[in-house]
């Protein structure tokens, strides 16, 4: 497995550094393909994580996706789903996806430091059955994993989540439109049809 997991450039950095040996050890001990309880702690505290993806031309884009706790769910052992929200219109992520859907998904946790990575691969889903299960959802991303592993916390700084972004979307929650929205700037270009709602 380490030998797909690193390619020889990581093997050149291990050897110029010395840490061809740890580097092996770590991806034989923590590297795994199915979601630990520790994974499915931390990802269902996760009121964020950030979303890599890729471009048609190979540039690589990072999003951060928030809601409320409990907003990423796990719903196998190799499998967790999220909900796109209504965003800036752009749809980036969601784009990249329908190209190139390989992604890495990094969950933080910072009142409880530890970190977990996946790397694995995303569909869009927009089922009425799915989107009714997120309120405030346009899609459902699922990703199944194919490598999951933790990072060590250590350089993680003391964070304390002390609110909920108002605009996360909850069943019976209506969230205020943003205020860029009503720039007069952008006003003429809004979409005519309101955000797809769970």
């Amino acid at each position: 497995m380490n030998d797909a997991f690193f390619t020889t450039d990581h093997r050149a950095l291990q050897d110029r550094f010395d840490s061809r040996r740890l580097a092996d050890r770590l991806a034989e001990t923590r590297l795994h393909t199915a979601f630990t309880d520790d994974d499915r702690a931390v990802i269902a505290r996760a009121p964020f994580l950030w979303l890599a993806t890729t471009d048609v031309e190979g540039w690589p884009d990072v999003s951060y996706k928030g809601g409320r706790p409990g907003f990423v769910r796990v719903i196998d052992d190799t499998t967790f789903a999220f909900p796109s929200y209504d965003g800036n219109g752009m749809y980036r992520s969601m784009g990249n996806i329908v190209s190139n859907p390989r992604v890495s998904v990094l969950f933080v946790d910072f009142e409880h430091p530890s970190r977990v990575r996946v790397r694995g691969v995303a569909t869009l889903h927009d089922e009425r059955e799915l989107i009714d299960q997120w309120p405030g959802s346009e899609l459902i991303v699922t990703v199944r994993a194919e490598q999951i592993f933790p990072n060590c916390p250590r350089y993680l700084h003391e964070v304390t989540i002390n609110a909920i972004s108002k605009f996360a979307p909850d069943a019976g929650y209506e969230p205020p439109q943003p205020e860029w929205k009503s720039y007069p700037g952008l006003q003429p270009y809004l979409p005519t049809r309101p955000a797809r709602q769970g």
